[in-house]
């Protein structure tokens, strides 16, 4: 079991199967890219397959989500969860993407036991699109995020971040979207993780900023925290029912308090929280031979390290060196 000091379990693991992508969202990434890691420094999908392994089979993790940078870019992804998919007991498992690649893997992926996909799309309209990705890519997105439906990989979740100036009157639009299209949109307000450090807390689009919107043209009932358990987004029914719409506020509504989450970075890091400025080095063990039950606990060492919160609702936060890309979110 993955246990902290404050009693919160584990049982969420994230794991970052590479650093690179294939757009460069403003709020992520410079446009000429990053430094990416360096392939002998990557795990291994053996190493990647053992520590899910390890982790779903001794540590109690039961959901595995798939990241990246952009996971679809990982040559070994469907081998990857093929095997993951046969461990027992299975954990339940969704991958993050963009949705550039799903139209050609999204029927493999479905018959390699991905149970469903979160999909980042920030905006209706394509010439904002390649604004904040700085590429032309929209339609790929769509008709991505469609093949994913159809091959049942639902629900598909969506997650925009909103911007001041480029996209912040979007979302009755994307929510309007969302519904017709049978899609679960998920608001995220922007965080520091971009690597250039261009976030402002001022003139964020804010939770607050973001229901005042939605309310313009739809009415909301919020499910509550019983219905939200370790879930990070706030989620309302949306008039009456049966879509809802949910609000990931890191930074104005923390919610460290509940959660379940440990991640695994793409070159064999634990980080503790997606903020953390520290972190687990398990690669060196698994490549020196260390048994399972040695990096068991390691891994369990470094999540009961874990602190009380992010820090995001600190205004004298500082962003974390390491960009999103690398760390997987």
């Amino acid at each position: 079991m993955l246990i902290d000091t404050y009693g919160r379990v584990a049982t969420d693991l994230r794991v970052s199967l590479t650093d690179r992508c294939n757009l460069r969202c403003t709020y992520c990434m410079p446009e000429e890219g990053l430094q990416w890691l360096a392939k002998p420094d990557l795990l291994t999908d053996d190493e990647i397959v053992r520590l899910i392994r390890l982790a779903v089979t001794e540590l109690g993790i039961t959901e595995v989500r798939f990241t990246g940078g952009e996971p679809l870019l990982r040559p070994g992804l469907v081998g990857i969860v093929e095997r993951c998919a046969a461990l027992e007991p299975r954990p339940k498992m969704s991958l993050t993407t963009n949705g550039i690649g799903l139209k050609r893997t999204a029927g493999a992926l479905k018959a390699a036991g991905l149970d469903r996909v979160n999909v980042s799309l920030d905006t209706l309209r394509p010439d904002v699109f390649k604004t904040l990705t700085r590429r032309d890519r929209h339609r790929d997105v769509l008709d991505g995020m469609a093949a994913a439906r159809e091959a049942g990989l639902t629900p598909v979740k969506v997650n925009a971040v909103l911007m001041p100036g480029l996209n912040a009157d979007e979302a009755p639009d994307l929510l309007s979207w969302a519904v017709e299209h049978d899609y679960e949109l998920r608001f995220i307000e922007q965080m520091p993780l971009d690597a250039q450090h261009g976030w402002k807390r001022e003139g964020m689009i804010t939770a607050g900023d973001i229901l005042a919107s939605l309310r313009t043209r739809f009415t909301l009932t919020e499910e509550g925290e019983q219905a939200r358990g370790s879930a990070p987004a706030e989620r309302w029914v949306v008039d009456g029912g049966p879509h809802r719409v949910g609000v990931i506020a890191s930074v104005t509504r923390p919610f460290c308090a509940a959660c379940d989450r440990t991640r695994l970075t793409a070159d064999g890091q634990v980080r503790t929280c997606l903020f953390a400025t520290e972190e687990t080095d398990l690669r060196d063990a698994l490549r020196s031979g260390a048994p399972d039950a040695d990096i068991a606990r390691i891994w369990k060492l470094a999540m009961w390290g874990k602190k009380a919160g992010s820090g995001l609702d600190d205004p004298s936060f500082l962003q974390p060196e390491r960009p999103m890309s690398a760390i997987g979110g």
